[in-house]
């Protein structure tokens, strides 16, 4: 199996028609505008879905399942139209590439998994800070775990994942990473420093997400997220991440213990709450460490360039 072996082409042609797409600040605006669009867009395909089905309020989740990826297809045919007019003279950034010299995929892979877990868990003190959520909320939120499992997995652990890395980590982190400035002194400079391209697309990831009770751990998490793709360019580790946080969620919420439960606070007694905090604490940072190895060949991190077709030899 070749999933995290580099091959001739260096990114998924799924993702590579919007290499060329290397949006700055306000392209990340651009693109926020063409998804507010798609949401407005997904919801009346949505409204129609119900209507066609009677009324019927037991379709909703089904309708959600319709409307959630509509709602990026504006963001992405915008993308793709740039790209394609960009490619001929600019140079491009894969979306996805597999930068994890010295260390093997597999190994990251699981290390991203386990801080993943370890993030979700370990933000949860931040988060039992916030008021009691609203029940309309509350009501909204669990219609997308409480339906039939598969439909539940099917948004929140593939949908989600692909969709939202697409745009957070995929589009917008890569392209303030790479977009061309004019610095201060008057000089062209590639992409905004690591950090700060790592924070702002962590931002992006939080306000997309619509409340502060999901945008706070969404925050933390896209920060941690944002640096395993400076690091590796691999948009497959980040969808992981993305997913095995997702997933967790989905099982727990279909587990009766943990049905009424509002965190894991309510579950564990707070000896064992604290000891899995400090445990999962210092293996976050332990997986955080080993990702340091990672060798990074630019400063913009570990995306691969691909020249313009202008550049290109005669042939390829």
């Amino acid at each position: 199996m070749d999933f995290f072996k580099k091959g001739k082409h260096q990114n998924y042609d799924i993702f590579s028609d919007f290499a060329w797409h290397v949006p700055g600040v306000g392209g990340m605006f651009g693109l926020l505008v063409w998804l507010l669009l798609g949401a407005i867009v997904g919801n009346i395909v949505a409204a129609i879905f119900i209507v066609a089905m009677g009324g019927d309020t037991s379709m909703t989740t089904y309708a959600e399942i319709i409307a959630y990826p509509i709602m990026f297809i504006p963001a992405m045919i915008a993308s793709k139209h740039i790209s394609g007019r960009n490619m001929m003279f600019d140079t491009g950034y894969a979306l996805d590439s597999n930068n994890f010299a010295p260390k093997n995929g597999w190994y990251l892979a699981v290390l991203c998994i386990l801080m993943t877990l370890c993030a979700a868990f370990c933000t949860e003190p931040i988060s039992s800070l916030l008021p009691p959520m609203p029940q309309w909320l509350e009501e909204a939120l669990s219609g997308l775990t409480g339906g039939p499992i598969w439909l539940s997995l099917l948004s929140v652990s593939i949908f989600a994942p692909i969709f939202e890395e697409w745009l957070c980590r995929g589009m917008v982190l890569r392209g303030l990473l790479n977009y061309e400035r004019t610095d201060a002194e008057g000089n062209k400079v590639k992409g905004l420093k690591p950090w700060l391209a790592i924070v702002i697309s962590a931002a992006f990831f939080a306000v997309i997400h619509m409340n502060p009770w999901q945008a706070i751990p969404a925050f933390i998490l896209g920060c941690i997220f944002g640096y395993v793709y400076y690091k590796t360019g691999s948009l497959k580790l980040t969808m992981l991440m993305h997913c095995a946080n997702n997933t967790f969620a989905v099982v727990l919420s279909n587990i009766d213990a943990f049905e009424e439960a509002e965190s894991w606070m309510d579950v564990l007694s707070p000896s064992a709450y604290w000891a899995i905090f400090v445990i999962g604490l210092i293996a976050l940072v332990l997986c955080i460490w080993e990702f340091r190895k990672v060798e990074v060949s630019r400063p913009q991190g570990g995306c691969d360039v691909i020249p313009a077709a202008d550049d290109l030899p005669l042939g390829e």
